[in-house]
This record gives structure tokens, sequence and C-alpha cells, in this order.
């Protein structure tokens, strides 16, 4: 993939950001949310809730050392998310300006 398909959210975060960003600030319709296992779930979650046509491709998962913690701290993460969606409608601390991004023949 060339480095022009790739557009940096330097205000994006968490995923809350991030997601609800990609349709505000760069006027995404869909788009592919790239991440781990444990963290695309909560992610297309998001994208769901706010209207994004989100897919999910998951990277390699973390080494089983750091898996336990990660999990963990993912169950906690996925509460919060259900919370700042449907119970404080949460928006993105810094939602800034529209900055469209253009398409890239691949």
């Amino acid at each position: 993939m060339p480095a022009a398909a790739i557009t940096c959210d330097y205000a994006g975060f968490r995923t809350l950001d991030s997601v609800i960003r990609a349709r505000q600030v760069f006027g995404l319709d869909a788009c592919t949310i790239v991440t781990q296992r444990y963290h695309n779930t909560r992610a297309l979650e998001v994208a769901r809730a706010t209207g994004l046509d989100a897919v999910g491709f998951c990277t390699q998962d973390v080494e089983m050392r750091h898996s336990i913690r990660t999990e963990i701290r993912e169950i906690a993460s996925r509460t919060v998310a259900i919370l700042d969606l449907y119970v404080w409608h949460r928006q993105p601390r810094f939602p800034g300006p529209p900055e469209l991004i253009g398409t890239v023949d691949l």
C-alpha cells in the first residue's frame, strides 16, 4: 500500500475519537479498521453506532504473556465505550474542522 493511502489522525486519542472523526472530520462514509482482534470488536461497534460503514481487519494478536492483561483491560474499555455511546453520548475531545481526504488508486 502506498504511503499516500494512509491518513494520520493526530487527534484520535482513543477509539471513540478516531472512529467519530473518520466520519465527521475526514468525511468518510466507509472505511477499513486495521487493528488487533481484541480492539477491532470495540472499534466496529463504535462505527456501527455512529453510522460509519466499517469492516475490520485483524492483525496478529499480542504475545500470550501479554494477552491476559490485554483481555482484562479490554473488558473495561468495552464497558466505557458502551457508556460513552449510549449513556453519555460523548463526542471526540478535539472534533476539529473538516479535513477531507482524497482517494488513492491502488
